[in-house]
């Protein structure tokens, strides 16, 4: 049996958050095991906004502790944080042992908060979160915040976003053009840390777009795929293009709702 473990939000849909991500894990045969740090609970009477709800450190510790106790877990995604509280108590909780994989979402705008405490989240998770990742899965947006860079139209701007956001510390960033990226085809680049000091290494994944309108929890899957192929002993690159794949089946089959969007299908 493999393991995965998730740090992350919850979202009261099943679209997005650890709900993606235990099914995630399951549908790729990894057995999953979450620890909450806030319930976002999306408001149907004020056209879909965030209801944002932060759980205490000390519960978030809490979760660590016991289900750390339970099993033997080396590999972890990180996702929603939310606040710089949660994220000092998950670096605590993470540097307290020694990981195999560390995959970081790094979800830099939580919506529903004050710009002010926003832009304090966003630089205590570049500060104390982001060294710790081995992959890290920026989107578009978070890969132009991380990277300083005020555009990615190019698969060579991808490259060099990634090639930035390395110097924060993690061994591999996968940028995600997306849906804002030119052109027909949905492009990834992996920039991934050589020995040695060496230029890192560059792969390019590109499919057809789908659509050309979002799709709820794509980002979620793609960092929980990659952590349950890492999970089962994968490289980062054969993790990065299952879960490429994987995302893109989810996206064909998507679910529909009566939200403004659809979500991906883990199970497609």
């Amino acid at each position: 049996m493999r393991f995965a473990y998730v740090i992350a939000g919850s979202e009261a849909t099943g679209g997005a958050g650890l709900q993606v991500d235990l099914k995630t894990f399951q549908q790729l045969g990894v057995y999953g095991i979450g620890t909450i740090t806030c319930i976002v609970s999306f408001d149907p009477k004020n056209n879909w906004a965030h209801r944002f709800v932060p759980i205490s450190p000390d519960v978030i510790a809490d979760q660590f502790e016991a289900a750390n106790a339970a099993q033997d877990l080396d590999t972890v995604k990180v996702g929603m944080l939310g606040t710089p509280e949660t994220i000092d108590a998950v670096a605590a909780a993470l540097i307290s042992k020694d990981w195999r994989h560390v995959v970081l979402d790094p979800v830099l705008i939580c919506k529903g908060q004050e710009p002010g405490a926003a832009l304090n989240t966003d630089n205590a998770l570049r500060q104390k979160i982001l060294p710790l990742a081995t992959v890290v899965t920026p989107n578009n947006f978070e890969a132009q915040a991380l990277s300083g860079l005020d555009r990615l139209e190019t698969v060579d701007d991808l490259i060099e976003a990634g090639r930035r956001i390395l110097e924060y510390g993690p061994a591999a960033a996968v940028v995600k053009g997306g849906i804002d990226f030119p052109g027909p085809d949905a492009v990834d680049v992996l920039v991934e840390r050589s020995p040695g000091g060496r230029e890192p290494k560059v792969e390019v994944l590109s499919v057809p777009k789908i659509g050309q309108e979002r799709v709820s929890g794509a980002g979620c899957t793609f960092a929980s795929a990659i952590t349950a192929e890492l999970a089962k002993g994968a490289s980062v690159l054969e993790a990065v293009r299952t879960a490429k794949a994987f995302v893109t089946r989810g996206i064909e089959q998507r679910v529909s709702a009566h939200t403004p969007f659809d979500t991906v299908w883990q199970g497609a």
